[in-house]
């Protein structure tokens, strides 16, 4: 790849994806400003607090900037809050909570409960060989998947925690808490491709 792919670096967890990236040989950059935005191939958007996300990106003036390059195509990769935040419509938002949107899905914030009711689960994830290790810490649902969007994993009772849609993945989960790098290195074949 000609370009890097960024990590979304104003709350969060972007370190661990930036060390995800490492560990798969891929070059990784922090991103926080528009310029910083303007020179990668991809972008991975961390878990964290998605109401803090939305805030920091208007502050940084790269809510727009992010918005309007995912409608025109840029491989984005959400996981937890930034599933959230690649979301279409949430549930359980808080008042004037929006995201960057351009996944087709419906998601319910904080839908597992609270950070002591994590867990995690080994589950099957199209696209990848092998039962991945999923830790979810106060991860958000996909209730819905609209027309343009395709589920990629479920839990064992049929709850969907995983979706994609053209450039654009979103998960509930972290893999990059647990040394599960092969969800990046699926993002980085996506990134690729487009």
């Amino acid at each position: 790849m000609s370009l890097p792919i960024g990590v979304l670096a104003l709350q969060g967890d972007f370190r661990e994806h930036l060390a995800a990236l490492n560990a798969i040989g891929v070059e990784g950059r922090l991103v926080r400003t528009e310029k910083e935005l303007d020179s990668i191939a991809g972008l991975i958007i961390p878990g964290g607090e998605s109401t803090t996300i939305q805030k920091l990106a208007t502050i940084f003036g790269l809510f727009e900037p992010l918005h309007k390059k995912i409608q025109n195509g840029l491989p984005v990769f959400g996981t937890c809050a930034g599933l959230i935040m690649l979301a279409d419509r949430i549930l359980d938002g808080i008042e004037g909570q929006i995201g960057f949107g351009g996944l087709d899905v419906t998601v319910r914030r904080n839908a597992f409960g609270h950070q002591s009711d994590s867990f995690e689960v080994d589950l099957e994830v199209e696209g990848i060989d092998g039962k991945v290790h999923a830790a979810f810490i106060r991860a958000p649902l996909i209730t819905e998947v609209g027309t343009k969007a395709k589920t990629l994993a479920t839990l064992s009772d049929g709850r969907i925690v995983a979706a994609s849609q053209e450039n654009l993945l979103g998960i509930s989960f972290h893999p990059e808490v647990t040394g599960e790098h092969r969800i990046h290195e699926l993002f980085v074949k996506m990134v690729k491709e487009a």
